[in-house]
């Protein structure tokens, strides 16, 4: 809660943009429906403010007819095309030729979504450990009571403090860490996580008028992310962008945040340097607009021509634990994986569950406890 879900965009997504019948489309799209579920049971404000993404150039609409298309083999609710008229009764400041109108889209507060979650665990009986950076996982020896079944907990996970835990299984929900610590438990390194910081700006107060719903541009298939959008807060404030930059640590949320084991194995992965070789103007217009105020805001006036550099303020940061493969490419689809022999046999890993982890949250947790029990034999 304190990193990726604290510090995302809080946009519950419907689930248009992702390839029919993966991971991310089925489990988005049911995510999104136990989200809002979840929220009403538990009291969680949340607000389904809808999302328009709009084309503001010609050559964007056949794309946003294919998301249109996309969406609907995706079983997104409610969506719909409209015009440059509806767009601005939608969004009385946005300019666009034609939008993809998704109602069904909202926000919450993950954070506190993600502090309910805890609350639920422990009261089914489960116990949360901070502060356990976890160091080895091994399997145990000998069984300390000489029985002849052996271990009932053949599982031991150590922390940097020397702690440790005895269990059956291990589920690993590492987030950034994730390659690490399937490494750890002798499973595969790839694919591996390369961190890439999005620094949002905000609007200022005074200005969040001009923003009432989430306006998204067409995704560019050259390009390997999103771009900026604005994105209503439950609290009322506008976040915009993000950019998308090399993180210099995997919890490096500020611009000078370094941590030399970090970069080196950034810098160090082939993977990087072929995703970067590919997509080299791209990452340099990236830096540019991340050092130039300006120039992020050049590309939100495309959809909404009155934002000028005198309406922003720098706002907060979040890092994605992007799962990198060895020829350069994103990982796009959920992963989860185990490993083999022992150890292996016994631990399920959640290898890359970026944007929209959070919105499938729940629809994730029902995967991952499906493949639990075909797994382990629970």
């Amino acid at each position: 809660a304190r990193h990726q879900s604290g510090r995302n965009s809080g946009v519950i997504h419907s689930g248009i943009y992702y390839t029919p019948g993966s991971l991310k489309a089925q489990l988005c799209v049911q995510g999104a429906a136990l989200c809002y579920n979840y929220c009403d049971r538990k009291g969680i404000p949340y607000r389904q403010c809808g999302k328009l993404i709009v084309a503001v150039e010609q050559d964007e609409i056949p794309r946003l007819k294919a998301l249109y298309q996309r969406g609907l083999q995706n079983n997104v609710p409610g969506l719909r095309l409209i015009g440059p008229k509806e767009i601005q009764e939608k969004e009385p400041f946005c300019r666009g030729l034609m939008a993809l109108d998704s109602p069904y889209t909202g926000i919450v507060d993950y954070k506190q979504v993600a502090q309910s979650y805890a609350e639920d665990f422990q009261e089914a009986g489960g116990t949360i450990l901070t502060d356990f950076e976890v160091t080895n996982m091994e399997m145990a020896k000998e069984s300390s009571s000489g029985s002849g079944d052996g271990l009932k907990y053949p599982v031991i996970v150590r922390s940097s403090k020397g702690e440790e835990l005895h269990c059956q299984h291990v589920v690993s929900c590492a987030g950034l860490h994730s390659d690490r610590l399937a490494e750890i438990s002798g499973c595969s390194p790839q694919p591996r996580v390369v961190p890439f910081r999005g620094d949002y700006l905000v609007l200022k107060p005074e200005k969040c008028y001009m923003v009432k719903g989430n306006i998204y541009p067409v995704p560019n298939p050259r390009f390997p992310f999103l771009g900026v959008h604005f994105t209503p807060r439950m609290d009322g404030s506008v976040w915009l962008g993000p950019n998308a930059v090399l993180a210099f640590k995997r919890e490096g949320y500020k611009w000078f945040d370094f941590s030399a084991g970090d970069f080196a194995a950034a810098v160090t992965y082939s993977g990087l340097w072929k995703l970067v070789l590919r997509n080299l103007s791209f990452g340099l217009n990236e830096m540019y607009r991340a050092c130039f105020l300006s120039a992020q805001v050049k590309q939100l006036q495309k959809f909404i021509p009155e934002v000028t550099v005198n309406d922003v303020l720098r706002g907060p940061a979040g890092v994605r634990a992007q799962a990198l493969d060895s020829h350069g490419n994103l990982v796009d689809d959920f992963v989860f994986d185990g490993g083999s022999g022992d150890l292996g046999s016994r631990v399920l890993h959640v290898r890359n569950a970026p944007s929209p982890a959070a919105t499938s949250s729940l629809a994730i947790a029902k995967s991952i406890a499906d493949e639990a029990r075909r797994r382990f034999g629970l």
